[in-house]
């Protein structure tokens, strides 16, 4: 179910949360794999629990860090370009008006707006300079103004959404479970994978239980992959 909230006129929308469902979604199946690719590793080389813990936690933090300062430079990078972009076209509409102008009307052919009311709209569309930029910027670069950015809110929440998935694959070592624990590590893994995708419908309104096993696969896919590569250098086979 999508996340909604009414506005003070009434009008439905997504609430914030939407812009950080490509960190976290990304950032926890990030964070189980590469976790978990270390337990399955690990165990498919017969290595011992000591060995796991130390290198899912050092993967684990070191990844997390990597990711979010990666996500705070992407996203510091996208909001000075489309500042960067902003100035620009202000400044071609100040110095080269009449050029300008012609890309507004061939924007106006691009949406479909009749030959004979044209003119009109241009006339409309340039007689304020916010709205005029703000056409150009959409209809000519693909970026829409009045974006608040926030480089370090997603930088957070990529670190916070790969550790806290991370860790879980890690569980059964850390604290020693007497039972199997890769075993175990399997199942926390997959349920962590299904859960993560179900959450995904909150934000995307789709069906909850096909989004879990579409990322239970995905994810299931490149674990499986690292037990083997460890299973093979383990057996001795390379």
């Amino acid at each position: 179910m999508i996340n909604l909230k009414r506005n003070s006129e009434g009008e439905l929308h997504i609430t914030r949360g939407g812009n950080y469902i490509k960190d976290v979604v990304f950032s926890a199946n990030d964070g189980l794999i590469t976790t978990f690719a270390v337990a399955a590793g690990a165990a498919g080389a017969g290595m011992g629990s000591s060995v796991v813990i130390i290198l899912g936690l050092a993967n684990m933090l070191a990844d997390g860090l990597a990711m979010a300062l990666g996500s705070y430079l992407g996203s510091k990078s996208q909001a000075d370009f489309e500042k960067n972009s902003l100035t620009i076209e202000e400044k071609e509409i100040g110095e080269i008006p009449e050029k300008e102008r012609e890309e507004i009307r061939n924007i106006a052919v691009k949406r479909g707006i009749p030959a004979d009311r044209i003119s009109e709209w241009e006339k409309i569309i340039t007689s304020k300079k916010r709205v005029w930029v703000d056409e150009m910027m959409v209809w000519e670069l693909g970026i829409i103004p009045a974006q608040k950015s926030f480089p370090i809110s997603h930088a957070f929440a990529t670190f916070i959404a790969f550790v806290a998935a991370g860790f879980l694959p890690l569980i059964p070592y850390v604290f020693n479970f007497s039972i199997n624990k890769f075993y175990a590590a399997i199942l926390a893994t997959a349920l962590a994978l299904f859960s993560v995708g179900s959450a995904r419908s909150w934000i995307t309104g789709k069906n909850w239980f096909k989004s879990g096993i579409e990322m239970l696969l995905i994810g299931g896919t490149a674990a499986a992959a690292a037990y083997i590569v460890g299973l093979i250098i383990g057996g001795g086979w390379l």
